[in-house]
């Protein structure tokens, strides 16, 4: 091992010897073992992030495994969440995406224990949440940022006094608040504005408070629940840039709650489909915009900015055949449709046609149709099949 990191490592470490109160060992042998295994897990884990090196071994921070949440109701016991699992690597930007009702909100309170699920376990960094005591828990939200929908700022407050509220609470000396938050300001672009309330802020600005407020106790990860669903186009280009700003310079891990597929595109590396209080989907955003398998990911991905007016939907005549097809990276290049045309003589009619930039690549699609003789068809089809990424046959 590095020297450097052993070093560093040995430093983070506590130490049992003869100076160590007696109390510490009152608890137990294997509670004693269990907290030097948890404390060795978390310390190698900061220092390989810290130094940049194995990010492509980094294990998962957050991992979800079979959670269940139900509510009783005077009509009934309803399912919030069902076997609902998910895994996020550190320094990873995951999204997570569903329409209303999908199970969202109620995932965002059982993974900060606001609500306990009836079932499964949350592990967080290898420790599992629900085992945690009520000291432990308290650090652990504090591991855990939260960045509201609709801001959640204290009016009686100005900028500077929101974003300090989480260190007071925390028992942080003035001086090293004062510091802390003129760093966060200067952070996210809010550096002349510590003096202003929250009515004198636009939406934008509003949201990088929050922002700053979520980053105020050094989280390892921060939760974003429809940060940018109030905002407008243009301020939402701009708080999702800041975020990924924010996850390449703290190596940040952010979990983006979100009903926009618009937004996962910009700046998310994975992202899970929730239907029904399950994950319906999950994956590297490029695969799941390429090939996208469930009917609900399907859906959004139409639906979201690129609906298709209902004449093309309409059946196509015999002898014809209306295809979705994809190309993502280099494949984009080829001459999938021109040599198709040559080597099976078919007609080939482009009736939409977009591009997704993802925040990994980008991935074209195309809306066509093409005509011909019946084994002409066929044969074209097979060869589309062969050299895209995705090709979906629509009303079949």
């Amino acid at each position: 091992m590095n020297s450097k990191i052993g070093f560093r490592l040995e430093r983070k470490l506590p130490r049992f010897d003869d100076r160590t109160p007696p109390h510490i060992f009152h608890v137990g042998r294997p509670a004693v073992v269990k907290q030097l295994a948890a404390c060795f897990r978390r310390s190698f884990r900061t220092i390989l992030r810290q130094e940049g090196i194995f990010e492509g071994f980094m294990p998962y921070l957050l991992e979800v495994k079979e959670l269940g949440k139900r509510f009783r109701t005077p009509e009934g016991e309803i399912e919030a969440l069902s076997k609902l699992s998910l895994s996020v690597k550190e320094g990873a930007i995951f999204g997570i995406i569903g329409l209303s009702g999908a199970g969202k909100s109620t995932l965002i309170r059982c993974l900060t224990h606001l609500d306990i699920p009836t079932s499964g376990k949350i592990f967080f960094a290898d420790e599992e949440v629900g085992a945690m005591g009520k000291e432990r828990l308290r650090a652990y939200r504090k591991e855990v940022g939260m960045i509201f929908q609709q801001f959640n700022l204290l009016s009686s407050r100005d900028v500077f006094g929101n974003v300090s509220f989480p260190l007071e609470i925390a028992g942080v000396p003035e001086e090293g608040r004062r510091r802390r938050v003129e760093e966060l300001l200067e952070l996210v672009g809010l550096r002349a504005k510590g003096w202003a309330h929250p009515s004198q802020l636009s939406g934008g600005e509003k949201q990088r408070v929050g922002i700053a407020r979520a980053l105020a106790n050094y989280p390892r990860m921060v939760l974003s629940d429809e940060a940018t669903s109030s905002l407008d186009p243009k301020t939402t280009r701009e708080i999702l840039s800041l975020l990924k700003s924010l996850n390449h310079k703290l190596k940040l891990t952010i979990l983006l709650i979100t009903h926009e597929m618009d937004v996962v595109k910009q700046i998310c590396s994975h992202v899970a489909v929730l239907g029904e209080g399950r994950v319906v989907e999950s994956g590297p955003v490029a695969d799941l915009f390429s090939d996208p398998k469930h009917p609900l990911t399907k859906s959004l991905l139409l639906q979201t900015h690129h609906e298709l007016p209902s004449h093309i939907l309409k059946a196509p005549s015999e002898g014809r055949k209306l295809l979705r097809l994809s190309f993502k990276g280099e494949q984009a290049k080829t001459p999938v449709i021109s040599t198709m045309i040559r080597t099976f003589s078919v007609e080939a009619n482009i009736l939409m046609g977009w591009v997704d930039a993802l925040a990994a690549t980008i991935v074209g699609t195309l809306i066509i149709e093409i005509s011909g003789e019946s084994a002409k068809l066929q044969e074209a089809l097979e060869y589309l099949k062969e050299n895209t990424t995705h090709c979906e046959e629509l009303c079949p």
